[in-house]
């Protein structure tokens, strides 16, 4: 669908009719692959984060149990119903919490862990269809990107912000509006009441439980629904968060793009640029990973060869992987694992592998490099290089300029399958992962997700 900038009210209208107008039989073929790839990668997550192994579900559903409520959405993985504010805040938790779910590069935002459970949560308690889902995951990612670029992700860092969580209310504004048919007008002020509530703080650093940092996305997708419900039944906004008074840009960046905001609106769909996660861990570490297991294979190098490994990141983004007291954001954590086992999973970043002899000398000469260089190319490109030195004295060097998963080194539909049946075999029968993939590749044929619903809402006993 072209869009064009409207007449008068600026930006924010001309998002608004876009969210309004957009239809499903106006997104490409591809596009709805793409995003079909973007639910399912997303349900692995939100199902292997829901296993009653780890302590933040359960934390979750004490609260769901105190604040009561309509049953209108399920938790996934918990055979659980709450209404649709606290679904989307569980779910969007459950959505981060591996961290292992898709991202936007460009954005630097875990766009997926906020819209999905938006979606479901609407689409559910609404009883709407298979492409209702799908469109509004369309229009919600488009939105989400846009405000974060226009902010400029960077300049969201610099000021302490987290630009998933900032711009992943009005991604998830953009969902539910696009599900509840707010309409122009009404899609304003949904956004408005979105800028009243953007929040998340990059202080989750400093939260060794994990908790915090998953718990940003719960609160973007929990804050979008309620704003688009509250413009639903009218209330009150800001008429234009965008450009006027007091507007966002004023309050989050100093190097505000605006232009970005409607930026090939409604021709290029950022769906497109997911990239999907073969590592549970920060998405900054991932070309670091790919060269260091890269090296590793081509050269058959074991980890107790290993003498040293050294990355090399652009300057930027470096010190948020820079030994990070998260071990899921903690470079010379993080290679060192992979180095002894050749993977990452959620139990690695939940418990301390320091204790383990091996891990601790690697983690003890793993440099990370602040490279000025490479700075430039952030954040469109996360451009790391890795030198391997070995104990009999060899070196080897690897760089890698876009992890497997990006668009640039795409990873198939077939392999987003495969990724979803490895991660959810701890929580999933074979036969419940096989008939989420097949509800997943035919939901535009479903007049209701119910019953993808059904299979997505309990864990295997």
């Amino acid at each position: 669908m072209a869009v064009s900038m409207s007449e008068g009210r600026g930006k924010v209208r001309t998002i608004s009719e876009y969210v309004s107008q957009a239809s499903f039989e106006d997104i490409p073929a591809d596009v709805v692959t793409h995003a079909k790839m973007l639910l399912l990668d997303t349900l692995g997550a939100m199902l292997r984060a829901s296993s009653k192994r780890y302590p933040a579900g359960d934390v979750m559903m004490r609260l769901i149990d105190e604040l009561g409520g309509e049953r209108q959405a399920t938790i996934i993985g918990r055979n659980r119903k709450t209404n649709v504010v606290n679904a989307a805040l569980v779910n969007g938790t459950f959505g981060y919490y591996c961290d292992v779910e898709s991202h936007h590069a460009e954005a630097i935002a875990h766009v997926a862990a906020v819209i999905v459970p938006t979606a479901l949560a609407l689409a559910e308690a609404y009883n709407l269809s298979g492409k209702d889902l799908v469109k509004s995951l369309v229009v919600g990612y488009d939105v989400e990107t846009r405000v974060s670029n226009a902010l400029d992700p960077n300049a969201l860092y610099a000021r302490g912000f987290h630009p998933s969580a900032v711009a992943g209310c009005f991604g998830s504004a953009a969902t539910a509006g696009s599900l509840l048919q707010l309409g122009t007008e009404k899609q304003e002020r949904a956004f408005g009441l979105a800028g009243c509530q953007a929040s998340g703080l990059l202080a989750w650093v400093t939260d060794f439980t994990e908790n915090s940092r998953p718990f940003q996305m719960g609160v973007a997708a929990r804050n979008g629904v309620t704003s688009a419900l509250l413009a639903r039944h009218g209330f009150g906004a800001p008429p234009d968060i965008f450009e006027g008074k007091n507007g966002i840009f004023g309050a989050f960046t100093d190097a505000p793009k605006p232009d970005r905001l409607v930026e090939d609106l409604g021709r290029r769909y950022t769906i497109m640029e997911a990239a999907f996660k073969l590592y549970s861990c920060c998405a900054f570490i991932h070309p670091g990973a790919d060269a260091l297991l890269a090296i590793i294979s081509k050269n058959g190098l074991k980890h107790d060869n290993i003498e040293s490994i050294e990355l090399r990141f652009p300057k930027p983004g470096a010190g948020i992987i820079d030994n990070n007291q998260l071990k899921s954001h903690n470079a010379q954590y993080i290679l060192p694992i992979l180095a002894v086992q050749g993977e990452v999973n959620i139990e690695d970043i939940l418990q301390e592998r320091r204790n383990e002899a091996e891990i601790a000398r690697l983690s003890k000469n793993t440099k990370l490099v602040y490279d000025e260089e490479l700075a430039p190319l952030f954040p469109a490109k996360y451009t790391s290089i890795v030198t391997v030195r070995t104990l009999d004295g060899k070196s080897y060097v690897e760089r890698v300029d876009h992890a497997k998963g990006t668009p640039e080194n795409p990873i198939s539909y077939e392999e987003v399958e495969t990724k979803f049946r490895r991660l959810t075999s701890p929580v999933l029968s074979q036969d419940q992962a096989e008939n989420i993939i097949r509800e997943v590749r035919n939901i535009t044929s479903a007049d209701s997700i119910s019953g993808l619903i059904k299979l997505v809402s309990t864990q295997r006993s």
